[in-house]
């Protein structure tokens, strides 16, 4: 469940409402999203170590920031509406991918319900109607069987083929925009080379090899030393401990089938 505990609190939606007499009549309810990380890597000082944060519904006023042909060409639709729906304040930039993820899920419910309906492909190759109901989605949460300091984002792994001692972390909202800029710019140098992405993600995850800690190091190990066989089990030990919502949905007689996040959530028809 992504609404997991009801807040019997009212937001105001008003800064004065004894000046507005007839608007302090209207008020919108709010609800606490839990994340799928509990806030145990966030810094102490950060909004979101308590693990969970504070939104409003959804009025027709956020409607027009969906629709924001400006805010969608730019790519940050969603970033403006997370922003205006967020009680709590918090600095989008540290949350966690799949943190954010479950925040926007638990918006589309707040917003439109819980029933979302998409098209998929049937076992005839054709396109087909399939709804879900988005409050049966479940927290994917932190693995704690390795060794964790709260408010630490990094943990320590060790490489299998080269024996290497690496520590990495999860990406957070930032990481993953400085990563999709960097594909765009080396996209537009090198326009007939495959793209990096695997490669580039690696970079960025991982904050030390064998105790150095520079950039340069960790980029040079990567692209020069880093064994294909320790580069996919580190990524599964990567997935494997990650928070997040688990957004691959199943019913009875039914496949299983991985729900899209996208405008198109928001807008389905």
């Amino acid at each position: 469940m992504i609404l997991k505990k009801y807040h019997k609190k009212w937001y105001l939606n008003i800064k004065n409402n004894q000046k507005n007499k007839f608007m302090s009549k209207f008020q919108l309810p709010t609800e606490i999203i839990d994340l799928p990380s509990k806030g145990v890597l966030y810094e102490s000082g950060s909004a979101l170590a308590e693990g969970s944060v504070e939104m409003k519904y959804m009025t027709a006023k956020e409607e027009d920031i969906l629709t924001n042909q400006n805010l969608i060409a730019k790519g940050i639709a969603l970033d403006e509406l997370l922003k205006a729906l967020l009680i709590t304040k918090v600095n989008l930039d540290e949350l966690l991918v799949g943190d954010k993820n479950a925040l926007l899920v638990a918006t589309r419910i707040l917003g439109y319900g819980k029933e979302y309906t998409f098209k998929v492909l049937d076992e005839d190759n054709q396109l087909v109607d399939r709804t879900v109901d988005l409050s049966k989605l479940k927290d994917k949460e932190l693995i704690t069987d390795t060794q964790i300091e709260a408010g630490k984002n990094e943990f320590a792994f060790t490489l299998p083929s080269a024996k290497v001692d690496i520590t990495f972390k999860l990406l957070n909202y930032k990481d993953d925009k400085n990563i999709d800029k960097e594909l765009k710019e080396l996209k537009k140098l090198f326009p007939t080379k495959p793209s990096p992405e695997l490669s580039l993600r690696l970079k960025y995850i991982i904050t030390s090899v064998d105790g150095a800690r520079g950039s340069k190091d960790i980029r040079d190990y990567v692209d020069n030393y880093l064994l294909a066989r320790d580069a996919k089990t580190l990524r599964e030990e990567y997935r494997r401990i990650t928070p997040d919502l688990d957004t691959v949905y199943k019913e009875d007689g039914q496949e299983a089938v991985k729900i899209p996040i996208n405008l198109n959530f928001f807008w389905p028809k």
